[in-house]
């Protein structure tokens, strides 16, 4: 019985990593609120139902299993931006999956979210700072210009870090708050098959 149950975890695993690939792809632009190269997509919600129906680390594993298909499949960022969103996807349904573990109740996972989300903005600022941007910089022409980018929504702004902690900071958060809201209003009916009890 627990050899049956783990390999439903992992089929179940490995069908929302799949799920989350698709919505990787389906990326989309915002520029009137940030530079077109940072893209808004809901592919961390396959993940965030993994790590609440089944642990933290199968929430961590679809994170991983999407980031890799999408290197092999449509990775435009020779996988630095992979890197960027499997460490910030991590963070987020991983903080979210282990706080509702220890207690699982509607008024905790509203909680988990929130500050799951509240990690993974905040985290991004260090993770796109430090990684990211400065590889970004040798690959596109320079910091200058990923900063011009910023300052053409915002001329005010001056230096990398400003310009994530005045955009990407909250652009990451309203990103994770996204995932949340659709998460709460399909996870209900989706709970028996995650749970195998369809």
């Amino acid at each position: 019985m627990q050899t049956r149950n783990h390999i439903r975890e992992l089929t179940v695993t490995a069908m929302l990593g799949a799920v989350a690939t698709v919505l990787m792809f389906l990326d989309f632009s915002l520029p009137m609120i940030i530079p077109s190269f940072v893209k808004m997509d809901v592919s961390e919600l396959p993940a965030l139902l993994a790590s609440f129906s089944l642990g933290p680390v199968s929430g961590i594993a679809v994170c991983l299993i999407k980031n890799l298909l999408d290197v092999l499949f449509h990775g435009t960022t020779n996988g630095i931006g992979e890197v960027c969103n499997f460490l910030l996807g991590a963070v987020f349904v991983g903080v979210a999956g282990f706080m509702y573990r220890r207690k699982k109740s509607r008024k905790m996972a509203v909680l988990a979210c929130l500050v799951g989300s509240v990690a993974m903005a905040i985290v991004s600022v260090p993770v796109n700072y430090y990684l990211t941007y400065p590889v970004y910089a040798s690959m596109f022409g320079g910091i200058d210009l990923i900063i011009a980018a910023y300052q053409e929504i915002n001329p005010g702004v001056n230096g990398l870090l400003e310009c994530l902690l005045i955009f990407n900071l909250p652009f990451t958060l309203v990103k994770g708050l996204l995932d949340s809201v659709i998460c709460f209003a399909i996870y209900k009916p989706l709970s028996p098959i995650l749970h195998g009890r369809h």
